[in-house]
């Protein structure tokens, strides 16, 4: 069986007065973090991970410290998958939350809105497989403004070479 990787680099170190408790909380979920002076670098050897285990009190801390961003891509996800404590059900002390309904993009999207430094943030990811199988190479780069969030992958490059080339 081949295993598939997604080694990413967010290419700008984020201010860390940019970002929001739980934004950090949640970026450094999903990928490893490292500070670089009053900044962040993210970064993932293995690919960004979509599904999360986070301690409940230090997740709702970071939501209320988080509250004066406003509606934010994180706060709005974490409300919305905060169990509700008034089910009767006992409180758990960890929380799985999956990602796999929204993205790190619009995290990072939030970000560079609020930014006085940040005009983008930019991501480069490779696409690599334990196996030499067709479909397990490749790469991506991705930029994040303000107002938009766009990317390209080496097949959507080469399907661009080959219509150029192609009759």
């Amino acid at each position: 069986m081949a295993d598939y990787y997604t080694p990413t680099v967010i290419q700008q170190s984020i201010p860390n007065a940019d970002m929001t408790p739980l934004e950090l909380l949640l970026l450094s979920h999903i990928f490893d973090a490292e500070r670089d002076g009053d900044d962040w670098y993210f970064f993932s050897e293995q690919g960004p991970s979509d599904m999360l285990s986070v301690e409940r009190g230090t997740l709702e801390a970071a939501l209320a410290a988080s509250e004066s961003a406003g509606d934010s891509t994180a706060n709005a996800f974490v409300r919305e998958h905060l169990p509700d404590l008034r089910s009767g059900e006992p409180p758990q002390s960890h929380l799985d939350l999956d990602l796999s309904t929204t993205s790190w993009e619009f995290i990072m999207q939030d970000i560079v809105k609020r930014s006085s430094t940040l005009a983008y943030v930019t991501a480069v990811s490779s696409f690599t497989c334990s196996r030499m199988r067709p479909d397990g190479f490749g790469g991506a780069a991705v930029l994040i403004s303000a107002d938009e969030i766009m990317g390209k992958s080496t097949s959507d490059l080469l399907e661009e070479f080959i219509e150029h080339v192609a009759p």
